[in-house]
């Protein structure tokens, strides 16, 4: 079997420590979706992520982090502490599973375990693990359940019951509504519960596809990436070397690999600029690169606004006066996605 998360055991042994502490930190944990090893500042990339880098900087980074790829799979291992197969939530032959199974009832959830230890939790964004997420031991929750669309808040679900769309979404924003939650329930939280511990889980959608982003944030990358993924993985790379993250030789690239699904609706769509290969920058058409470099450009503006969010929350967490007590940590389901 493959080793456990690290994240996951680091949060566990978190657990038993706090269950023996008088001064309880708080603990915030943000994770992404479908974003790169290579995507952050901190780890090399060109993507301006300033609040990341900061708390990378103040703390510390993983540069052997392996999990059980996908959405479900990570995500039920990091909130129960046990192997995904274990619990139904990947699939393995002749035993059933994955993104429809279903969690055994002792395979309790980490707010559970902190509800003991007097913590309070909140959800904000992506779920996708079995069951109410405020059965699971959370006070409050927003569930982004909508991937197809990240500029409406049709199908999401507000402490489990179907959110309220209004008739006028304009400005609307699924990584900035996941945070404003969040805030929300930081507010009350403070509000209400100042002299209690408190546990958040911020899941955002981003930068899984569709490749959505606002126009401002597109436009600070828009002809960022015209020297073609080549010279972008290259510099990526000489980067992690200076900084010490990696030790090793780039792998040649693999232009026979692509996504694991086929797309043949959406590459009529898409039209002639598409292609589903990382085939040489140099073969492609002018079209192909344009198309190419804007799709590479709303990845990173998808990056981008994480980290602006996430910087919201620091200040927060800061207003709260309670920054200096807050175990903050950050990662990924998994890396980044060939997916269109």
């Amino acid at each position: 079997m493959k080793r456990p998360l690290l994240l996951t055991s680091l949060l566990w042994l978190v657990c038993v420590a706090i269950g023996q502490a008088t001064d309880k930190p708080n603990i915030v944990f943000i994770l992404a979706d479908d974003m790169g090893f290579s995507d952050l500042g901190c780890y090399g990339g060109e993507i301006a992520t300033p609040n990341l880098d900061g708390l990378a900087a103040d703390g510390l980074r993983f540069t052997q982090f392996y999990n059980t790829a996908r959405c479900w799979p990570t995500r039920g291992a990091l909130m129960t502490g046990y192997y995904a197969q274990e619990i139904h939530r990947d699939g393995l032959p002749g035993l059933g599973g994955g993104g429809q199974g279903i969690r055994q009832k002792w395979a309790r959830l980490l707010p559970d375990y902190l509800k003991a230890a007097g913590y309070r939790s909140y959800h904000s964004g992506k779920w996708h693990i079995d069951g109410p997420v405020l059965e699971s031991g959370f006070e409050r929750s927003l569930d982004m359940r909508n991937q197809g669309n990240f500029f409406t808040a049709a199908g999401n679900r507000l402490d489990d019951q179907p959110i309220a769309v209004p008739a006028d979404e304009s400005g609307y924003y699924a990584t900035t509504a996941v945070v404003d939650h969040a805030v929300d329930c930081l507010k009350g939280h403070a509000a209400a519960h100042a002299g209690e511990p408190f546990f958040h889980y911020i899941a955002f959608i981003a930068p899984h596809f569709p490749l959505q982003a606002p126009p401002a944030d597109i436009a600070k990358y828009r002809d960022r990436y015209l020297e073609g993924w080549e010279a972008m993985r290259s510099a990526r790379f000489a980067r992690q070397q200076k900084m010490g993250i990696v030790n090793t030789t780039l792998s040649a690239l693999e232009p026979d690999i692509g996504p694991p699904y086929d797309f043949p609706d959406a590459f009529e769509k898409l039209g002639p600029g598409e292609i589903n290969r990382p085939l040489p920058w140099a073969s492609l058409t002018d079209e192909q690169r344009r198309f190419q470099a804007t799709k590479m450009a709303i990845h990173a503006a998808m990056v981008d606004r994480i980290d602006v969010e996430v910087g919201r929350v620091i200040e927060q967490l800061k207003t709260m006066g309670t920054y200096e007590n807050t175990l903050i940590l950050f990662g990924s389901d998994n890396g980044a996605s060939a997916e269109i």
